[in-house]
């Protein structure tokens, strides 16, 4: 029996919560079919997904009436692991599912877990690796990989298990458009096989081609659904906060930083400058040689593919990792203390950067270091006392959390936020810190419309205040507002020189 996923009047309620987090839903999606599921932050998306794949109530434990099924099996009382071999679900975050620590090993991870035949399991690998282009990352280490990189590996290993049902979590988060659209013609492939495709994402203009249908949620219920082309309505996005459902891609248009490769950049009116950047991870891998750029205020974006450099740029922009070569902040260069104390830096992973018991002290604790730096800084000695804000530095603090529909969250602790609230929190710490440049690595992964309008206008007041930001992303809609790009690939040695310095090694 193959009928795909059905809700039928289901309302389902977390244990220890009075409100119930989705309330009467009825829709199905059917084999050969793909339906997105779309809303502002909140609106119970998530809870929908868990619901279609056992997770909630099984996992979550929780109150649920009504029924769900998937190929006519109550997902509520089917063990998970047995509900796993008929639906496949990627979640926002893959390394969440990884257990291996090779490619090919955890595409294959599974497939052994069920005590396949060897031969039927190398078969299955190859084709699924083939299916999403990652054959030749078979060898690697997990830990090796861009997150687009992980991304592709986690969804090899659920095609490998060839299952009925597919749900997808923010798939496009962690991809560029190019693997974004490769994603979208694998998911039609899909759908032609006769797979029932759940999608739930913020992100739509990818999934114009591809979906049957749209399903609009606000606070845990059904509020619009339809043929997809009923996101085309502006007042109907608007009104739900939700994303573009076509775009262009700016990446076309956006005028491109000068890079020099072995001599120093025009700093003319600069506000952060890299001369003669040199790097490379480990021995064998060399990622920039001698390569200088400047910027003035305003917003840079770093384009490239997944794997050109993008995050590592950053990290070195912020002194996680020490390349050769010089920084400079207007015409001063930098000194032994490195890059830290001028940089602001938000990581695609936000959980990496969240500690404090609220979000206010969050972002308190921000702003007291960014001082704390300045003050070290400034003093010969290095002598005073522990930080503490006076009232118009308090005062900036609430301003940063109402700029980023933080407010209401003040007194939430970080870790019980969702991905998207998150990363709004670690940009406010950023902003905090007063920074000469900013540096956000894909920071609306996650966002619905109205959010990261929300950042999109933070970041942009804050490059006609006179800061340098850099933006790593993906997102088409963010990259609109760049004044400019800086390519990777301009950055990239060329062949000749990574055969040069390979041999010398």
């Amino acid at each position: 029996m193959n009928n795909g996923i059905e809700f039928k009047n289901v309302s389902y309620r977390y244990a220890n919560t009075d409100k119930d987090a989705v309330q009467n839903i009825n829709f199905r999606v059917k084999p050969g079919e793909v339906k997105v599921v779309t809303g502002a932050s909140g609106c119970g998306k998530t809870t929908l997904m868990r619901l279609a794949n056992g997770l909630c109530p099984q996992i979550y434990g929780g109150e649920l009436k009504g029924d769900v099924t998937a190929n006519g099996i109550d997902v509520a009382v089917t063990p998970v692991a047995e509900l796993s071999e008929l639906i496949g679900t990627l979640f926002q975050d893959p390394e969440e599912q990884f257990f291996a620590l090779s490619v090919g090993d955890e595409i294959a991870f599974a497939l052994r877990s069920r005590g396949m035949d060897a031969i039927d399991i190398e078969n299955r690998v190859s084709a699924a690796a083939k299916k999403l282009g990652i054959t030749g990352l078979l060898s690697q280490s997990i830990h090796a990989l861009s997150e687009g990189q992980k991304q592709k590996v986690g969804l090899a290993g659920i095609l490998a298990m060839e299952p009925k049902i597919l749900i997808f979590d923010e798939p496009s988060a962690n991809l560029d458009p190019e693997a974004t659209e490769s994603l979208a013609l694998t998911i039609a492939e899909l759908k032609k096989d006769g797979a029932a495709i759940l999608v739930v994402d913020h992100r739509l203009y990818w999934l114009k081609d591809v979906a049957d249908g749209v399903i609009v949620m606000r606070q845990g219920e059904i509020c619009e659904e339809g043929p997809f082309s009923l996101l085309n309505d502006d007042e109907l996005r608007a009104k739900y906060g939700l994303r573009l459902a076509t775009l262009d891609d700016p990446r076309k248009t956006l005028p491109r930083v000068p890079v020099s490769i072995g001599a120093t950049a025009d700093e003319t009116d600069t506000i952060f400058s890299t001369r003669r950047l040199s790097f490379r991870y480990k021995a064998d891998k060399l990622i920039f040689r001698d390569v200088s750029f400047a910027v003035g205020a305003g917003i840079t974006a770093l384009i490239g593919d997944n794997g050109t450099g993008k995050t590592t740029l950053a990290r070195i922009m912020t002194g996680l990792e020490k390349g050769e070569g010089a920084f400079a902040i207007g015409k001063t260069v930098v000194g032994k203390e490195g890059l830290m104390p001028h940089a602001g830096l938000v990581l695609q992973n936000a959980d990496h950067q969240l500690q404090m018991r609220t979000v206010r002290e969050e972002i308190q604790s921000a702003m007291e270091a960014g001082i704390y730096a300045k003050k070290a800084r400034e003093s010969f000695w290095g002598k005073f006392s522990r930080v503490k804000l006076t009232d118009e530095e308090k005062r900036a603090v609430e301003q940063i959390l109402t700029s980023l529909n933080l407010t209401h969250l003040a007194e939430r602790h970080p870790q019980s936020l969702s991905g998207g609230e998150k990363q709004r929190v670690v940009i406010a710490c950023a902003l905090a810190k007063n920074p000469s440049i900013l540096i956000l690595d894909e920071p609306t992964s996650g966002l619905d419309g109205a959010n990261m309008a929300s950042i999109a206008g933070v970041l942009k007041a804050e490059a006609e205040r006179g800061r340098a930001v850099f933006l790593i992303t993906h997102d088409l809609e963010l990259l609109s507002l760049c004044d400019r790009a800086l390519d990777m690939h301009m950055l990239q040695p060329v062949e000749a020189e990574k055969a040069a310095d390979s041999e010398q090694k």
